[in-house]
């Protein structure tokens, strides 16, 4: 909250006017009313009485605080989400580093937005994200050398991403020697040390988290391998990958519209425009179907919240890229197209 805030709630609590503000600090009415609007601000020399004379001390008064806690950030990156989804990203994004500015030491309310303002970009279709990059890249570095060794190695994951991206390899592989290589598995020996003290839910939000994060990386890796084998011409072999990235996502239950990836991947890569076309008609509506961890037994011990938009919002961002990206320019004559645009565009 910012100090015009506090001025107008404070004054409000213990039922003073503006007038009677003025009048005890000496100012005119029309000082007050700008401060708590935040177009002035009291004078320095002013913000102890004024700090009395609301009943509260400066660092209240200033709003200030070294850091938010757990919950708040929490909050906050909820109101990033309800922000994009009602008003836009760049709106809710200019929220975020206004109050990054009021925090710039909190690393934990940094990365947290930060990360969750980049996993959005590509959902929301942004078209000029360079300019987004760039200030997240600024954040990365900062977060590099974070005190916090699980954000900072985040942190440098992702830079490592950006070097590797535009073609810096040898940045890129300075900072992949910079990460810290442990072969005690501290998440393993809890889960394991719970298990005898018999605190098995505990245990078991261990182990399922575990399946969940693993077969989350399978599935990349199986799309990286997928990516590597149509680059050479072995689509027999990327077909295979294709195949058991469908087997591996039906059998641990992950979300039923992933099920179509690696198979669209391939399709989009041979530019078989009925494949592809003929996968879409059964991805895009399963875009709509609802998901929860708990449904499956590998995954009811896990407290996370999926987020409901997320799906839908990517349905959104993939029907946008087939209508105008380049890259889909093969699809757009054919008739189905035009149906498959028809059916989802009012359902999603």
């Amino acid at each position: 909250m910012k100090i015009n805030q506090i001025i107008r709630e404070k004054r409000k609590e213990l039922s003073l006017t503006q007038e009677q503000v003025a009048g005890y600090l000496g100012v005119s009415a029309p000082a007050v009313n700008k401060w708590e609007k935040g177009i002035t601000y009291p004078d320095i020399t002013l913000l102890p009485a004024l700090a009395r004379l609301l009943q509260t001390d400066l660092n209240t008064l200033m709003s200030f605080k070294d850091d938010l806690t757990e919950i708040e950030i929490e909050n906050f990156v909820k109101e990033i989400e309800k922000t994009i989804h009602e008003s836009n990203y760049e709106t809710a994004f200019q929220m975020a580093i206004d109050k990054l500015r009021d925090y710039p030491t909190c690393d934990k309310l940094i990365s947290s937005v930060i990360f969750y303002l980049e996993g959005t970009l590509f959902l929301c279709g942004v078209s000029d994200t360079q300019k987004y990059k760039t200030v997240f890249e600024t954040y990365y570095e900062r977060l590099s050398v974070s005190k916090d060794a699980a954000i900072r190695e985040s942190a440098v994951l992702m830079l490592i991403s950006y070097y590797r991206n535009r073609g810096d390899f040898s940045r890129a592989e300075e900072l992949i020697q910079t990460l810290h290589a442990s072969s005690i598995d501290k998440e393993e020996q809890l889960a394991v040390l719970y298990t005898r003290q018999k605190e098995y839910t505990k245990a078991l939000e261990i182990w399922n988290s575990r399946i969940l994060v693993h077969v989350g990386r399978l599935q990349t890796a199986l799309m990286h391998m997928l990516d590597i084998a149509a680059e050479e011409d072995r689509f027999d072999d990327a077909a295979f990958y294709a195949d058991l990235y469908e087997t591996l996502t039906n059998r641990f239950c992950l979300v039923k519209w992933t099920f179509y990836s690696a198979r669209l991947e391939l399709a989009f890569i041979r530019q078989d425009k009925e494949e592809c076309l003929s996968v879409l008609g059964k991805m895009l509506p399963a875009m709509k179907e609802a998901w929860d961890l708990k449904d499956c037994p590998l995954y009811r011990n896990i407290h996370k919240n999926v987020s409901a938009n997320f799906s839908t919002q990517l349905a959104r961002t993939i029907l946008k890229d087939l209508k105008e990206k380049e890259e889909f320019a093969f699809l757009r004559q054919d008739r189905k197209f035009e149906e498959l645009l028809k059916e989802n565009a009012g359902s999603i």
